[in-house]
Formats: structure tokens, sequence, C-alpha cells
């Protein structure tokens, strides 16, 4: 008797697994494959959903790159209250899958942010962070409160996240510094071989506070800054 075919996976079915609490439903649609670990995957969703029991996973096609390979967007929510505290969480990602025809064995991120925030939900913060750079340019980092602070003294810090950092959702040690004009400003070199660097921010506001990541693809190539 010949063997059924297996679906193809879809956005569709990689989300009903992040969502589930099903024990194995990762393993049914990923595996470990160039760029892709899905024990990597499995842990950074249960640190997640510990520290916000309401995530919940939204995957959809997203636009072609240049080069007409098809992306896959993914964003995940939640909150928590902590406190008088309620924390918003946002995280989303662009990627570039692949499959075997029955489960998705790799994955190039194109895309990767996060923002995590308290407070007043009007407290607006703009991250000036390039998506890519060539390898060692110079390249500004520039996190900026939309509104002038009248006044109000903020504080703020930024530093890179290591990839233990990342897969373990753990924070960076960030020392605050006063903010003078509106925001963080800095300046600094990208490494000298391809890759990407991912930086974390904290900005403290008299309306709360506001804590993001953004990657940067580290390219060789022009032609790679705008996949």
């Amino acid at each position: 008797m010949a063997t059924p075919l297996r679906a193809a996976p879809t956005p569709q079915a990689l989300q009903a697994a992040l969502n589930s609490s099903t024990p194995g439903a990762l393993a049914a649609v990923l595996e470990a494959g160039e760029g892709l670990d899905p024990a990597a995957i499995e842990r950074r969703r249960s640190a997640l959903l510990q520290r916000f029991p309401d995530a919940q996973w939204t995957v959809t096609a997203g636009a072609p790159l240049r080069d007409g390979r098809p992306t896959t967007d993914v964003l995940v929510t939640g909150s928590r209250q902590q406190g008088p505290y309620k924390f918003r969480f946002e995280a989303r990602q662009q990627l570039v899958l692949g499959s075997n025809g029955q489960r998705y064995n790799r994955q190039d991120v194109i895309r990767e942010s996060s923002l995590l925030r308290s407070g007043d939900p009007s407290l607006r913060v703009s991250l000036l962070i390039p998506e890519a750079v060539l390898t060692g340019q110079r390249y500004d980092l520039d996190v900026v409160f939309d509104d002038p602070l009248n006044g109000a003294i903020a504080a703020g810090a930024i530093k890179p996240i290591s990839i233990n950092e990342l897969l373990n959702l753990q924070s960076p040690d960030l020392q605050l510094e006063a903010l003078g004009g509106g925001g963080l400003f800095k300046t600094v070199q990208a490494p000298y071989q391809p890759g990407s660097q991912t930086w974390g921010v904290l900005l403290v506001h008299p309306k709360g506070i506001v804590a993001a990541s953004k990657q940067v693809r580290i390219v060789a190539d022009k032609n790679q800054l705008n996949p």
C-alpha cells in the first residue's frame, strides 16, 4: 500500500502549532535544518507563555522579496498585570521558510523586532535603527520620544543583545542614563563578517516604561540591503 502524502506546511498550520497546548504540535510542522532549531523555538515559546500567559501567535503570508522568495510574517502579542502595572508585548518577524514538502526545515530571519511597554499607551517611541548595514559600516542608533519631553525627566539605555539572551528572552544589563535630547543617540560600527546584531533598548518616562529590541542584518553586498 502506498504511503499517503502529507500536506505541505502552511502559515495556518504553523500558527495552529504555535498556539496549541498539545505536546509535539510544533514537531509536526518543524524539523531541524539550516537556521531552524525547533527545540530553541519551543524554549522561547514556553518562556514567552510563562511571562505572558495570554500570548497569541498570528502567522500570515508576507510580501515576496525582490528575488521572488516568498516570506512569512509572524506576530505575537501578549499582556500581563503585575501589581498596578499592565505590560503589553508585541513582537514581529519576517521569515523566509523552506520545507521538505512535509515540514519547515530552513529559516532565514529577514526582520525581527519586539516592543514591551507599560503605562500610558499614548507614549509614542520611534526606533530609528536600520534593517541592514554593510560589513564594517558605521551606523546610527536613534531611539526618540515622538512628543516633546516638555520638562519631563527621562532615562534610557541601549546595548547589544547576545544570542543566548535572545533565545532565553533574557533582558540585557542596561545602565540607565539621563536623556537630555528627547531620546537615545548612538553611533556604532558593524562587524566585518556578515551576520546580524540585535540591540536592546530601555526607556523610562514619567508616563511609562518602554523596552524594545531590533535586529540589524550585517551584509557584504549592497544588493542585500533591501532584499
